[in-house]
């Protein structure tokens, strides 16, 4: 069949299971949404039925109404009829207008009042004004990057329309083949940890899990880009599993060289991640280093973003759907489900893993529909790699605070901005707060507060114990008076200067930024500490302190070069890390539902790759394997 063929018996099918009395004026393919346009005035009847649900089980398509565009009231009269609907009480900050999607935004501190009860007023809202309402709540902490993507969709509206309309007529192109023949191609992160890039191929598709960067390795920076396999030209979907900069870092990249077709991740991820780009192309530029891509590509990146929820099944290519899970790692971090052809195949990337529920997030999922293979990271696959307990890390941290800081030192913790600086937000908070540690200051530097901001606008993805004090028991540690923002090298100077005090800083690996600043100043006097908390990529500052180095060069302001020594105390507490053990990827591995039949690893030293491939096999008598970066595996 045709392109425009099939196209157009999709629509005729739509139009096939509808009731006689519904009135179609069009059809449109809206990225992997087909939006259906209807003259009826009478939503309700629609909505209240079982007609939407029974059409998207026909189809095995993602479809929504678009109603009475023609009808829609003007903004300014209907921004008035919510206000005056819902009342002061409902502290409504924003109201915003798309009018290419027929949604009008309201942001608010209370959506519930919003809603109404049993969602009345959305009703109301909907049937009076003719746009469909969507309810957010307004942040505690504003975000300057959720602000600007915003205001840059606010300006794009339109141009957002004409990329779905792309999107979606690839996405719904017929298939060639019957046959799928899937591929995994290792483009990056295969017996390393960095770099994350696996491409995905059918005879009819080609996409891309995560597009990363490697932070610690200068010579080997980028995935795979030059092997045959991949073609820019024929790429029809990326998928982000997270926002840390080894598995987002070089989306932008493929806009900058030609790329149009569409990211999923979730919307913490998306947002995160525009914030991660932005931050390395700046930092690029401060360093003298010409960055990979500009900010116009992340621009690009973000108006080709299609945001999903987890557990939401979507067709990102004729021959694939997509259905993200929860990973446990950092905030809308996802496990990636894919299901190939009319369901004769399913694979699943998990991406970075947490099989343990944290102080921030829930555990990783392990239910799916279906799978027969998975491909699992390695990070500490190695049989010596054994996390300890959260219990026991924050006893440990308790004690190195305690004792730091009681000698009038100060305390040096790098931290990923993205994760593990908003877990130790969390504890820190109830340490003092209950006279764990004594109250001394608590100093945020880099990316930190940022990133925490978008936290607080995404209560939905953290951890329910976390949710269930911000929303309903009014105690938010992220806006506790502990913690001060450090934003100019004067507020740093006071810091370094001043009393005993807990630093958390960015860089998390000390490869550059505020925390290196800290490490040389702090670095020769005895009664100070330094505390890693994550992980520390080989070939890193961080990673030659884990292995004993004792000394550092560091590069200062003027370009002068010095060698610094250090006196202070080293510390690496595991235990909150946002990456499985050895014994919980056992765990996930063995709860896992179902049971795939091929297990692949990755994201781990090589040796740590081998060992846990060869492990799995021989525990749990699964067929395994430990590709190469540049290899091809056959999966069907």
């Amino acid at each position: 069949m045709s392109f425009e063929g099939e196209l157009q018996r999709i629509k005729d099918e739509i139009i096939q299971n509808l009731p006689p009395e519904i009135k179609v004026q069009k059809i449109e393919f809206e990225g992997p949404e087909i939006a259906v346009y209807s003259e009826n005035s009478n939503m309700e009847v629609i909505e209240s039925s079982e007609i939407l649900k029974d059409l998207a089980k026909t189809m095995r398509k993602r479809i929504v109404f678009r109603w009475n565009v023609d009808k829609r009231k003007e903004p300014s009269e209907t921004e008035a009829y919510i206000k005056n609907l819902v009342g002061e009480e409902a502290e409504i900050t924003v109201i915003e207008f798309d009018h290419t999607r027929g949604e009008v935004i309201i942001e608010s501190g209370k959506p519930g009042l919003v809603i109404g009860k049993k969602g009345v007023n959305l009703k109301e809202i909907r049937a009076n004004t003719f746009w469909q309402p969507k309810t957010i709540r307004t942040p505690p902490i504003a975000s300057r990057t959720i602000q600007l993507i915003r205001n840059m969709l606010k300006k794009e509206r339109q141009n957002q329309k004409d990329i779905l309309l792309k999107i979606g007529k690839r996405i719904h192109r017929p298939t060639l083949f019957n046959d799928l023949d899937i591929r995994l191609t290792c483009l990056g992160g295969f017996r390393e940890v960095g770099r994350s890039c696996i491409l995905m191929q059918t005879k009819d598709s080609n996409i891309l899990l995560d597009v990363g960067l490697n932070i610690g390795n200068n010579n080997d920076r980028f995935p795979h880009f030059e092997l045959p396999e991949f073609s820019l030209r024929d790429l029809d979907a990326v998928v982000v599993s997270h926002a840390h900069l080894d598995h987002c870092g070089m989306v932008p990249f493929l806009y900058k060289y030609g790329y149009r077709g569409p990211v999923y991740s979730t919307l913490p991820t998306r947002n995160l991640s525009t914030m991660l780009q932005l931050d390395f192309v700046q930092i690029c530029e401060k360093e003298g280093i010409p960055p990979p891509y500009s900010r116009r590509d992340v621009k690009s990146t973000v108006l080709h973003t299609i945001p999903l929820s987890w557990g939401k099944v979507t067709d990102i290519a004729p021959d694939i759907k997509l259905t993200l899970h929860n990973s446990g790692h950092i905030l809308g971090s996802s496990i990636v489900h894919l299901h190939f052809g009319k369901g004769g195949f399913n694979f699943i990337y998990t991406g970075d893993l947490k099989y343990q529920k944290s102080r921030l997030l829930e555990k990783a999922a392990v239910k799916f529909p279906r799978v027969e293979a998975l491909l699992i990271e390695a990070t500490y696959g190695g049989p010596q790699d054994r996390i300890p307990s959260r219990q026991d890390s924050e006893r440990d941290l308790k004690q190195i605070l305690n004792s730091t800081l009681k000698n009038g030192g100060k305390v040096l913790i790098p931290v990923l901005a993205v994760g593990r600086a908003q877990e130790l937000i969390v504890i820190l908070e109830e340490f003092i707060s209950k006279g764990i540690i004594d109250k001394v200051p608590i100093f945020l530097d880099g990316l930190i507060a940022e990133a925490t901001a978008i936290h607080t606008a995404h209560p939905d993805y953290l951890s329910i114990d976390l949710r269930e004090k911000i929303l309903h028991q009014g105690k938010n540690p992220f806006l506790s008076e502990f913690f001060t923002t450090i934003s100019t090298q004067e507020e740093r100077q006071d810091v370094i200067t001043g009393g005993p005090c807990i630093i958390m800083a960015t860089s998390g690996m000390l490869i550059g930024g505020p925390s290196v600043q800290y490490l040389r100043a702090l670095a020769e006097d005895k009664k100070n500490a330094l505390i890693f908390v994550s992980y520390q990529v080989s070939g890193t500052l961080g990673s030659r302190i884990q292995r004993g180095f004792r000394e550092f060069q560091f590069v200062d302001s003027r370009g002068r070069t010095q060698l610094v020594k250090l006196n202070l105390n080293v510390f690496t507490l595991e235990g909150f890390s946002g990456h499985s053990s050895r014994s919980q990827i056992s765990q996930f591995l063995r709860r896992i539902q179902p049971r795939p039949k091929l297990i692949i690893t990755n994201h781990g030293e090589e040796s740590k790759c081998v060992s846990l491939s060869t492990m799995i096999h021989k525990k749990l008598r699964k067929a395994t394997k430990s590709p190469k970066n540049m290899e091809t595996i056959l999966l069907k």
